[in-house]
């Protein structure tokens, strides 16, 4: 799908801010989508430029204070569904149903879970891609190249060791605006 006028607003916005945005199309019409690093409120921003540029409708899990008042119905409306990270609430089991349920979906789902340090991913995103039978996007935010977009689609073995493996090659060379807080790529 080509950007309309909005989104080429988007990406003129972006490369006057000196960022370049790469993407290559899914080839499948259902995505788990992974956005590494997140390190920055600033990744909101110009990942949601970037989503209008590509002209692609990738929606957002995001934790659920977001989607209070005054900013929660402009949230909603950009596409993001709010988590309770605080509890268990079979939140990996409603997403594999939303991807059964729809002929097409791409749900972003950043796997640190916070913008802090973290010495691990939450594995939400790969049970959720696994189960649900949907290739993985490995999206990315790179302050050092000034680089944002998804290059790459994986299908994932269900061998967790092996697929990490790759996903930490692939972003070795990804940087976020505070490289300090980039968690480490691996489950508990």
């Amino acid at each position: 799908m080509r950007p309309g006028l909005f989104g080429r607003f988007c990406a003129a916005l972006l490369g006057l801010c000196g960022w370049r945005v790469l993407f290559v199309p899914p080839a499948m019409p259902k995505a788990v989508v992974i956005v590494y690093p997140h390190t920055s409120n600033w990744d909101f921003v110009v990942g949601i430029l970037a989503r209008f540029a590509v002209a692609t409708p990738i929606g957002f899990i995001g934790k659920d204070t977001l989607f209070r008042p005054p900013f929660g119905a402009l949230f909603r409306c950009l596409g993001g569904i709010p988590v309770n990270r605080r509890q268990s609430t079979g939140f990996v089991d409603s997403l594999v149903e939303a991807f059964a349920r729809n002929e097409s979906l791409y749900l972003a789902i950043a796997p640190e879970g916070t913008r802090g340090k973290v010495d691990h991913w939450k594995s939400g995103f790969y049970r959720v891609a696994v189960a649900a039978g949907v290739p993985l996007g490995l999206a990315f935010i790179d302050y050092s190249r000034r680089e944002v977009g998804i290059d790459a689609w994986r299908s994932l073995s269900g061998n967790e060791a092996e697929d990490m493996a790759g996903i930490r090659d692939y972003y070795s060379t990804k940087r976020g605006k505070h490289p300090e807080k980039e968690g480490d790529i691996r489950f508990r």
